[in-house]
């Protein structure tokens, strides 16, 4: 399996056969460009303009929006319900995680994740080897929150998403603060895993834009 990060929460994951996803796709006003993709199948965690722009993405790929279980190419997806604030979603709605069984791996994508997990939720997602997750703070979890929710899910490897870099004008925090009193941190252009490769201890990969 492959992991390539575009910036913000778009990601681009590649089972060992081919099968392409790509989650929270954007716009090009946000900064970023993503390069030309085709895909199987896109992820939106939610309604926003930097997370749901599916018309980037070529191909006929079938849209993944909200809860529920589902299989698409042998590949399983689950949604859970989560909210993009401490508010219940009253401020900026709700958010859609989703775990994917990927080359007996799982993986899960946070989407715009805005507060600490309950036990409900911790139970729904269950165990985690790969952690996508935001830390920019402002809209979604900042960098010491973020770490609570690893901590909640005990990720063999961790990778930061949503935080500020040079190509982007947003009030969030770069990813400094999240990595700080981290020892075990490797930063790569793309991440290429097997279920027998998952690292033993915790592990975070800072993949590059």
């Amino acid at each position: 399996m492959k992991i390539r990060w575009f910036g913000q929460a778009c990601f681009l994951i590649e089972s060992e056969k081919g099968i392409r996803i790509v989650t929270d796709p954007f716009n090009s006003s946000l900064g970023y460009k993503i390069p030309p993709l085709e895909a199987d199948m896109v992820t939106i965690s939610h309604e926003h303009y930097d997370h749901n722009a599916t018309d980037q993405v070529k191909g006929k790929p079938e849209i993944v929006r909200g809860v529920g279980e589902k299989k698409i190419k042998d590949i399983a997806i689950k949604g859970v319900d989560t909210f993009h604030d401490k508010a219940q979603g009253a401020q900026r709605g709700k958010n859609t995680v989703f775990s994917f069984e990927i080359d007996g791996m799982k993986i899960v994508h946070l989407g715009d994740l805005g507060h600490i997990l309950t036990k409900e939720q911790i139970g729904a997602i269950g165990e985690v080897d790969i952690l996508l997750i935001p830390v920019g703070g402002t809209f979604t979890l900042d960098a010491q929150e973020a770490t609570q929710v690893v901590g909640q899910l005990k990720p063999k490897i961790t990778i930061p998403m949503h935080y500020k870099t040079p190509a982007i004008d947003l009030p969030i925090e770069g990813v400094e603060r999240f990595l700080s009193g981290n020892k075990n941190i490797e930063k790569k252009k793309e991440l290429e895993s097997r279920k027998e490769e998952l690292p033993k201890e915790e592990k975070i990969i800072v993949l590059e834009y």
